[in-house]
Parts: C-alpha cells; sequence; structure tokens
C-alpha cells in the first residue's frame, strides 16, 4: 500500500483534531482572549483582581469580626482567615460558573472547527487559576498590614492549589456536560454554590457549628482545601497525611468522574447546542 492509499485511509477525527502540544497553544490563546477581555476599557486593569478580594474581605471583616473574631481564638489573625478562605473557594467558584457554559458558549466554533472539546471548560478553569494568582498578591498586602509572617511551611501552598484546579477542572466538565443537555443546570448551580458558601467555614469556626456537620465537614472537598491553605499560610502547620490524601482523593474522585461524564456524551453535544 503506498503513502497516498496510507493517508486516504486517515479518518475525519484524526485530520481534524489538534494534538497535545496544539492543544496547549489553544489553552493559551483562548485564556489570553479573556484576560484581555475582562479588563478592555477598564481603568484600573489587572488591579481589579486584587482589589476585589480586598474589598470583599473588608466588607465581610466589618461584618463578622465583631462576633466571629473572639468566639474562638484559634481562628487567629480573622483578615487574613478570611481572605485564605474566600479567595480559595472563589477560585472554585469562578472556575465552575463559567465551564459549565463553556461549550454552549463555544457553540458558534465547534459547529465550524473541529477541535478537542474539553478545551473549553479547561480553559475557563486555567483563567480562574490566573485570577487567583493575581489575588496572591492582596492576600500579601493584609498579611503584612497584620504583620502575619509567611512561614517554610507555605511551600506547601501550590499543592493545595495544584489539587483545588484538578477538583475544579472535574467538576467544570461535568457541568460543562450536563448543562448541555439540561439548561435548568446552570440556574440549579447557582443555588448550590450559595449553600456550598454557607456551609463552608469561611467567615466563621468550624466550632460553631454541631456536632454532627461538624463530622460531615471532612466529606466536604472546599472544607478540605480551605482548611489546607489555612494550615501551611495562616497557622504554619504542615497538615497530617489525611488531609494530604483527603485533597489528593476529592482532586482525582472529581476529574475521574467529570471527564468520563464528559467523554462519554461529548459526540452528542453538536446536536444540542
Amino acid at each position: 500500500m503506498d503513502a497516498v492509499s496510507r493517508e486516504a485511509q486517515i479518518s475525519a477525527k484524526d485530520a481534524w483534531y489538534s494534538g497535545r502540544s496544539k492543544d496547549w497553544f489553544i489553552l493559551e490563546q483562548l485564556v489570553t482572549k479573556d484576560f484581555k477581555l475582562k479588563y478592555r476599557r477598564s481603568v484600573l486593569g489587572v488591579a481589579w483582581s486584587v482589589l476585589n478580594p480586598l474589598f470583599m474581605m473588608l466588607v465581610l471583616a466589618a461584618v463578622f469580626s465583631s462576633f466571629m473574631r473572639y468566639q474562638d481564638p484559634s481562628m487567629g489573625n480573622y483578615a487574613v482567615y478570611l481572605i485564605l478562605g474566600n479567595t480559595a473557594f472563589q477560585l472554585m467558584s469562578d472556575s465552575t460558573t463559567q465551564g459549565m457554559s463553556s461549550i454552549i458558549a463555544a457553540a458558534p466554533l465547534l459547529k465550524k472547527v473541529k477541535i478537542n472539546r474539553y478545551i473549553f471548560p479547561v480553559q475557563k478553569v486555567l483563567f480562574a487559576g490566573v485570577n487567583y494568582a493575581f489575588s496572591i498578591v492582596a492576600i500579601a498586602l493584609v498579611m503584612l498590614v497584620e504583620r502575619v509572617p509567611l512561614g517554610p511551611t507555605a511551600l506547601l501552598w501550590p499543592f493545595a492549589l495544584l489539587m483545588l484546579i484538578l477538583f475544579s477542572i472535574g467538576l467544570a466538565l461535568l457541568l460543562s456536560a450536563l448543562s448541555v443537555f439540561f439548561r435548568d443546570v446552570m440556574h440549579l448551580w447557582s443555588v448550590v454554590i450559595t449553600a456550598w458558601t454557607y456551609l463552608t467555614p469561611l467567615f466563621y469556626p468550624v466550632s460553631v457549628l454541631p456536632e454532627w456537620l461538624r463530622g460531615l465537614e471532612m466529606f466536604n472537598p472546599m472544607y478540605v482545601y480551605v482548611t489546607y491553605i489555612r494550615e501551611v499560610v495562616l497557622y504554619q502547620q504542615v497538615p497530617s497525611l489525611k488531609m494530604h490524601i483527603a485533597c489528593v482523593a476529592c482532586a482525582l474522585v472529581s476529574l475521574l468522574v467529570g471527564y468520563l461524564s464528559f467523554h462519554r456524551h461529548e459526540h452528542k453535544f453538536i446536536l444540542y447546542i
């Protein structure tokens, strides 16, 4: 069989789908595009990524510090406690909310060009990760003002962020697949995020929860990630082996469920978008 015959047998999928290196190039371009669009015609530009978590922390601190800060001294510095929890939760919230509608939003492109569909929800998570990187500046400013030192345990911070990003990618893949077939998911998710916010100790200590609910917090992935980040940054402690395993388990389970759900149904997307 000559070369021409072999080339003729290449399937449409093989001919159109990009390789991994091209997928990364597309991801980079999409993240850059979103970044430019977000801050286009904005006077402060990227500074908003720093100011937004600062403003949120100031509002919550003003509202809750009077009756939360002294109720449980184990919380440590309340401003740092707040901003570490809020920024981590916001990373997951932004990733899933934007990733959920990414396939539907990319419908015009998907109908014209053959491209790996997983790129779109993953890109939204990476973009949220870029925004989180800027929020680290806000965290550093709060720690500087509050005179909270940064210890060597902060070297474990990237591990928690990596696991949180993988967890968010899994959720984004699952939600983006569901929203293609069931548009109501996009409305229901906002309710889930609101409930999840209050069920996660972001602005209150876990000790205020009833005993039965406190025991269930270990099954709350965001409690795991938020607590891990606070331990290594605020309390300067190395989390337990159980906490490390929980971080990895939440990320892998989410990624596996999200990928399998997305991969199983992605060939039908074109019929519903």
